[in-house]
Formats: C-alpha cells, sequence, structure tokens
C-alpha cells in the first residue's frame, strides 16, 4: 500500500470509498417515484431498475416466484411426492444441522403432517458429518421407507444415495449448494444450481434450501390439488403460514436477499410478527424480543439459538422446537437451546483463541489464515472461521483434527469462491468431501494431507488476488448532513428492509462532526451525542470498541472534529419515536 493510501486509513483500518453512481438514473426514480435523492441512490447502487421500484419497495411471492416447474426435476418429484401421500407411503427425509437444515424439514414436516403423512426424519450430528450416510440408509430401510427426500444435502452425495436406490427407495434430492457435472443416479434432483438448469429466473440460484423446499410445497400441493386430494372433509393447508420459518433459514444461510427470496423474508417477517409458530414464539420470549421482528433479530438473535443446538448438542432439537406445538414441550426445548448457546460462546472463544494464536505473530506463508487443533469442537469452527475472515480479511480454513479425518469450515472474501475452491481440491483427491456457497464452505481430509492442503489453498488464493496483505474498502452509499439524519429519513431506510447479503444497510457518513458527553457503557459501548458547526445534533453509539482505536478516540476527541460513517436507525425505547446513529468507523476530519 502506497503512503497516500496509508494516511488515509480509518481508526478501524479500513479504507473508505464514495460509492459511484449513475445519477442520471438516481434522478429518474427521485422524479418518479417522489424519493429522497440519497434513498434513490441506494437502491440504484443495489442494482434496482426504475421499473423494479415497487416490487422491490413491496415484495411479494406471487409476483416473484415463477411457476415451480420451471426447476428441472420439479414436476417429477413433485408428482412422485404426491403418490406417495395418496397412497400413504413411508416417507423418510435427512436434512443438515444448521438453522437451513432445521427449517427446510420443518416445513416439509408441517407440510406432510397437515396432509395426513407423519415422516421419519434424520438430521446427522456433527460426528456422523455433513449430508446422508449408509447407516442413516439401511435405519431408513428397515423401518420400510419407499420414498427418501435428502434437504439442504446431497447434491454430492453420490455413494449413499445410489446405495439408497439400490435397495429399492425412490431418492429425491432437494438441494442448493453448488452442483457437479455429475449428479447422483437417484430418482430427482431439484436445485437451481444444477449446471444445466436453464437462465431465465436468475435469482432462484439465490435461494436457501429452505427457499427451494417451500417451492417443491407449492409444486406438490399443486399436484394433490388437480388430483381432486383436497375434499369438504380434508381443506387445503395454508402454505403462507410457514413463510416465517422461510424467512428464518433464508436470513440465516446469509444468501443474497433479491428476488424471490426478498419476497420470502418481507412476507415471513410479517407472519413470525403474528407469533404464531409456538416455539419460535417462546424463542423470542426467551431472547427478550418483544419488539417486531427484522432480519437482523432473525439473523444474530434467533438464528445462533437454533445453530447452537446442531453445533454442541443434540442437532434434533431445533427441528422439535419449529414443529412444536405444545406450550409446555416448547418452553422445554427453548430453555435447552438457550443453554446450548451459552456453552457455543464459551468452547467459541477458546477456540478462537488457539486460532489467532497460530496466526498472530508467526510469518504468514500465504495471504490466508489456515489453523487447526485436535482438541477444537467441530460445531464451532465455522464461527471461527467467520472471525478470522473479519479480524485479518483473508480467506480463513480452520480445522478440528478428529481421531478418523480432518473436518474443516471455511469463510471468504469476495475476490475467491470457496465453492469452486473446494470442487478444484476434491478432484485433485487432496480433500475426501465436501461444499459449499462462494462465501462458506465445509470439508474434510486425511491428517497427513494437512500441509499439502495448505499449499493447494495458498496459491489458489495468490491465483485470485495475489500476495499482498488486502486493505478492507468500506463503500460508502452516501454523505448526510446530521439535521438530515432524522425520523423521516429513518422511516424510508426502513422501507429499504429487509437488509443482509445482497441488500447491506445503508452506510451513511455525516462528516466533519464533534464527540460530545462521551460515556463507557455496558461492555465496552461508547455512547455520545454527534454535533454539527450549524447546531444540529443526534445521539449516537459506538459497540464493542472499549478497547480499540475507534473508543479510544471517541473517549478522548476534545472538541476534534472526525468523519464518522455508521448506520441510521429508530430509537423507539421507552415509546419514544427517535433516531440514533450507529457508529463502525471514524477518521479524523
Amino acid at each position: 500500500m502506497d503512503e497516500g493510501a496509508r494516511n488515509n486509513l480509518s481508526l478501524g483500518g479500513n479504507l473508505w470509498q464514495l460509492a459511484s453512481v449513475d445519477e442520471r438514473a438516481v434522478e429518474m426514480m427521485v422524479q418518479r417515484y417522489a424519493l429522497p435523492y440519497i434513498v434513490a441512490k441506494i437502491m440504484v447502487l443495489r442494482g434496482i431498475g426504475e421499473n423494479e421500484v415497487e416490487s422491490f419497495l413491496n415484495p411479494k411471492i406471487n409476483a416473484l416466484m415463477p411457476e415451480p416447474f420451471v426447476l428441472k426435476d420439479m414436476q417429477k418429484a413433485a408428482e412422485r411426492i404426491s403418490n406417495a401421500i395418496v397412497e400413504k407411503q413411508r416417507i423418510a427425509v435427512i436434512g443438515d444441522y444448521d438453522v437451513d437444515g432445521a427449517t427446510s424439514t420443518s416445513v416439509l414436516k408441517l407440510f406432510l403432517k397437515s396432509v395426513g403423512i407423519e415422516p421419519d426424519i434424520h438430521i446427522p450430528d456433527r460426528d456422523e458429518g455433513y449430508g446422508p450416510s449408509k447407516k442413516a440408509v439401511d435405519d431408513f430401510k428397515a423401518k420400510g421407507t419407499q420414498l427418501l427426500l435428502t434437504l439442504d444435502c446431497g447434491t454430492t452425495a453420490f455413494e449413499p444415495l445410489e446405495y439408497a436406490a439400490s435397495l429399492g427407495m425412490d431418492v429425491i434430492v432437494i438441494d442448493h449448494h453448488e452442483a457437479e457435472v455429475k449428479l447422483p443416479k437417484v430418482y430427482a434432483v431439484v436445485n437451481p444450481k444444477r449446471l444445466d438448469e436453464e437462465n431465465d429466473y436468475p435469482y432462484l440460484k439465490y435461494m436457501a434450501a429452505v427457499g427451494v423446499v417451500f417451492m417443491t410445497v407449492v409444486a406438490v400441493n399443486r399436484c394433490l390439488r388437480q388430483r381432486g386430494f383436497y375434499t369438504a372433509d380434508r381443506s387445503e393447508p395454508d402454505l403462507k403460514k410457514w413463510l416465517d420459518l422461510v424467512a428464518l433459514g433464508t436470513v440465516c444461510d446469509v444468501v443474497p436477499l433479491k428476488g424471490l427470496n426478498r419476497a420470502y423474508v418481507a412476507q415471513g417477517l410479517k407472519v413470525m410478527a403474528s407469533r404464531s409458530n409456538k416455539g419460535l414464539k417462546v424463542l423470542m420470549d426467551k431472547a427478550n424480543l418483544s419488539d417486531v421482528p427484522n432480519a437482523f433479530h432473525l439473523g444474530y438473535v434467533l438464528g445462533p439459538r437454533i445453530n447452537a443446538c446442531g453445533r454442541v448438542g443434540d442437532a434434533n432439537l431445533g427441528r422439535e422446537l419449529l414443529c412444536c406445538d405444545n406450550d409446555y414441550q416448547a418452553e422445554l426445548l427453548a430453555d435447552k437451546l438457550n443453554e446450548f448457546n451459552v456453552e457455543r460462546k464459551d468452547i467459541e472463544n477458546y477456540v478462537l483463541l488457539e486460532a489467532m494464536k497460530q496466526v498472530e505473530g508467526v510469518a504468514q506463508q500465504y495471504p490466508i489464515a489456515f489453523v487447526y487443533g485436535h482438541d477444537w469442537h467441530q460445531g464451532v469452527i465455522g464461527i471461527v472461521a467467520g472471525k478470522l475472515k473479519e479480524r485479518y480479511n483473508v480467506p480463513a480454513f480452520v480445522m478440528s483434527v478428529e481421531a478418523d479425518e480432518v473436518k474443516g469450515s471455511a469463510r471468504s472474501i469476495p475476490q475467491v469462491d470457496l465453492g469452486a475452491l473446494i470442487i478444484a481440491a476434491k478432484e485433485k483427491g487432496i480433500i475426501t468431501k465436501g461444499g459449499g456457497h462462494v462465501m462458506a464452505a465445509g470439508f474434510s481430509l486425511e491428517e497427513n494431507k494437512i500441509e499439502e492442503f495448505r499449499k493447494f489453498v495458498g496459491e489458489y488464493v495468490i491465483s485470485k488476488i495475489g500476495d499482498e496483505a488486502i486493505t478492507p474498502v468500506v463503500e460508502v452509499d452516501g454523505i448526510v448532513d446530521v439535521g438530515g439524519a432524522n425520523v423521516e429519513l429513518a422511516d424510508y431506510m426502513e422501507k429499504l428492509e429487509p437488509f443482509g447479503a445482497g441488500n447491506a444497510e445503508p452506510r451513511l457518513l455525516l462528516k466533519a462532526v464533534r464527540i460530545v458527553r462521551p460515556s463507557l457503557i455496558g461492555v465496552g459501548h461508547v455512547r455520545c451525542v454527534l454535533t454539527s458547526d450549524n447546531g444540529s445534533y443526534i445521539k449516537a453509539i459506538a459497540f464493542r470498541v472499549g478497547d480499540n482505536d475507534i473508543g479510544n478516540a471517541m473517549l478522548n476527541s476534545k472538541g476534534e472534529k472526525f468523519d464518522v460513517l455508521g448506520v441510521l436507525r429508530h430509537d423507539k425505547w421507552n415509546g419514544r419515536n427517535e433516531v440514533q446513529f450507529i457508529i463502525e468507523d471514524l477518521r479524523r476530519a
């Protein structure tokens, strides 16, 4: 990095870059829809065209979901599942142990239960490993399973699924993970990421598994309706009542909130606000979540609690809670999830500290964080990988060395596609199995292959980004005056929700402000008031900065002027209708 760029670094170690935009497109949107300039600019930056404004601000599933049968094998799969329902065949389901897996299996189970089928469900724990196994297949065969469905897994599980097919089961894969040219030789594979899929609806590739499952349920329901399955004595289920689970899985799997995903989450949050799912209602109560839920609550309050059971406890408990219809049972399950979440945090902190010891103070040959340990709980390695990626701004690979194999998890930066990296490593025989998305992946390998894998990963990453350390560049959506950061603007910002992958919460810049009355509160948070030369002011807070340069500068500002980067949010505490600025970074003005 040259000296000029280094001098422009913020106190958080970032380079700020004001997003450039097509000003003509912004002006057209302002005039046509009477939007504030900053709001129109943000929508143009998010890739929203002039004719897409209405569907973005008011996303509707009916408008954004195409015919389910546009996906390959969907017609075949829906007809086979409807046959199994009509003939009351034995159906078994294998899911995944994360939130996407829990919500996927819950949506399917609740639908099947509503049409008179009680499926057998298996959620592998982390010791068993991701996806279907021969043991699970044998167990289902012994129970007389005729139709086996795999959810959020199965696209590359060739051996166990072809084994199941050889035993006489019809196998249907409903998944969203990266696919290879080869697919399992089974009855049907429904996956928008199949390499032979059409590209008429590109946003379908962004769906979480629960989104694909919901489309499948819509398709099956349509087949049942056409067959006259629903009668005066057997009413058709209201599929929309399960959109709260679709929203939860979509947000927690960090897929882009574009197109249909945006509609899933927007409509699902409305369903969740009614608190009709007993398990979710109790979990929200236990988390002291009394506000109307938003995407943040799904990703950072509810999701981690459901994920915790798959990480350090019984992987099946999350799915049981989401399907629970008994208040007392829901209380017990929610308490268990909270206990697992506390335990998960303790284990995670230990592994993170051990991992940082391997990275810091040690010369690194490649621009990656590559760490492993023999006593690391595999349930937290994904979270630790994410934190290492955030801390060092490089792809992070974290591995737990088990007695029989090494299990790993990785998180990436935008320049490095982990799904492609893992497929390439598997094709070379360096890892035994693995799969994932652009930004996240899981994998397994033999212990004697660790250093070969390090070299492969390091050289792969260098081929994409070079071997220099990358300085994080933070894109600034727009500049606002302190006086303009008001309730009206916060109301408009709310219309841009849900925020998440692909639609980040807008980052705003307040220029040349003073920090007044700073004080340390809670566990390392700094609260203050930001003022401008024209007398305008706004309440502000920076979280977890008490021990870093940002917090030190705030607490010792003494009238110095700063440029402040952050997000604008409502402050409705105790019935107030005010705003506050959430500070993410500072730079001396």
